[in-house]
């Protein structure tokens, strides 16, 4: 999907919502909703367990920060977001999210028509601009979770009414495991068991020897489980090319991000390679490299994160691209909590995702949920969210007890 197509399939969203908002009262004109208002509140999750990715410089756990998108249109109405930065997964930050937000998207966003994505989106990219791709996507995540949300509520609609696609009604999980030792497998498998859990994703890379025996030991400890191998770009070609087949005949199913995204001519050669599907995620943010990489011959599918590629929208036209093109999509997340969590289970629900989803926050996030309804789920399935937007509420008070003093 060029840049074109792209403008081309947000607009025809924008306008198919505008339509549908239009036939919600017969016979009567369409109000005119704009953005009133827009406030951030910054706020830490407690983690339970060891992840990588939320580890401070000595091992120490630093919880899981967030940046949660209020907008209220001028007619009182309020639609929720969140942004969920990862400092040692990208470049954003809490600092960062939060300060573009007030500093930058507020005031272009401010009068226009939520429902004109177009514009929206438009404002977004022109006062952050792009590098390679999308410029601060997992910030701008934030405002269009908030913005689906809000014009879902005025169109008094689910996600599967407006994008009419029925899929199921809960996501099957993966737990995930990234042991420091193999000793750790083990009880680390048992604890996802005891959970309710089937299926398991592994952190690989940079040591090949580790990782074909920890995959060999998994597959062993749970025969029958989907077994996703994900190196987030820690392995160097030779390395790469050398570990594929080893990891094939351990029992893993798929190969994610083995290179870093602009190893072009390694992609290129690992998929011709063969033996394992090699799936992209940190260099897919938006459906523009998403279509070159396809006709790089770079990728046999995508890891789908809404959080990563700028929001629920362009992963949905991703997901779009991805069928249209007959590439495996897998479900997968930034360890995200509450918000954005309702968001991933919403796309891959109404798009009937085949496999066990790597939506982690459930099993890292502990003691800690700003929704009334908190989303838990159970066994290894987690229901998809059935209200109007996003089909959560946030419960304000307690939203308001966790907010970060200072950042």
């Amino acid at each position: 999907m060029s840049q074109l197509n792209r403008r081309q399939f947000i607009a025809g969203a924008a306008g198919l919502a505008g339509a549908l908002y239009a036939q919600r009262s017969p016979g009567t004109p369409m109000k005119s909703v704009k953005i009133d208002r827009i406030e951030t509140i910054p706020l830490t999750y407690p983690t339970a367990g060891r992840f990588k990715f939320f580890e401070g410089p000595k091992g120490e756990p630093l919880g899981r920060q967030t940046v949660v998108v209020k907008i209220t249109a001028d007619d009182g109405t309020v639609g929720w977001g969140q942004s969920v930065p990862t400092n040692k997964w990208s470049y954003e930050t809490l600092e960062t999210v939060h300060t573009t937000i007030e500093r930058y998207l507020t005031p272009v966003l401010i009068g226009l028509d939520p429902f004109d994505l177009t514009v929206v989106h438009k404002a977004m990219d022109t006062i952050i601009a792009p590098s390679f791709s999308t410029g601060q996507p997992i910030c701008k995540a934030g405002i269009d979770l908030a913005l689906f949300d809000l014009t879902g509520k005025l169109l008094k609609q689910t996600a599967q009414e407006r994008w009419k696609h029925k899929g199921r009604d809960k996501v099957l999980l993966s737990w995930t495991l990234n042991p420091k030792t193999l000793d750790d497998i083990p009880r680390l498998i048992e604890e996802g068991k005891q959970h309710g859990y089937r299926n398991f994703n592994v952190k690989v890379a940079p040591d090949p020897k580790f990782d074909v025996e920890m995959c060999t030991m998994v597959k062993k400890l749970v025969p029958d489980g989907f077994l996703w191998a994900d190196a987030n770009g820690g392995y160097d070609e030779a390395t790469a090319v050398e570990v594929l087949p080893k990891l094939a005949k351990a029992g893993v199913a798929v190969l994610e991000q083995p290179l870093k995204p602009n190893r072009i001519s390694g992609y290129q050669r690992l998929k011709k390679i063969g033996g394992l599907p090699i799936l992209m995620d940190e260099g897919i943010v938006s459906t523009g490299e998403l279509e070159e990489f396809i006709k790089l011959g770079m990728l046999d599918g995508v890891a789908m994160k809404p959080a990563r590629c700028g929001g629920i929208t362009e992963a949905q036209a991703q997901i779009e691209l991805c069928l249209k093109k007959g590439l495996m999509w897998l479900g997968s997340g930034l360890t995200d909590p509450d918000i954005s969590l309702a968001a991933s289970l919403l796309l891959y629900g109404a798009y009937d995702l085949r496999f066990p989803a790597a939506l982690n926050g459930p099993q890292f996030l502990s003691g800690l949920s700003i929704l009334k309804k908190p989303l838990v789920p159970t066994g290894d399935l987690l229901p998809v969210p059935t209200g109007p937007g996003l089909g959560v509420e946030v419960d304000e008070q307690k939203l308001e007890e966790h907010r970060m003093k200072k950042l």
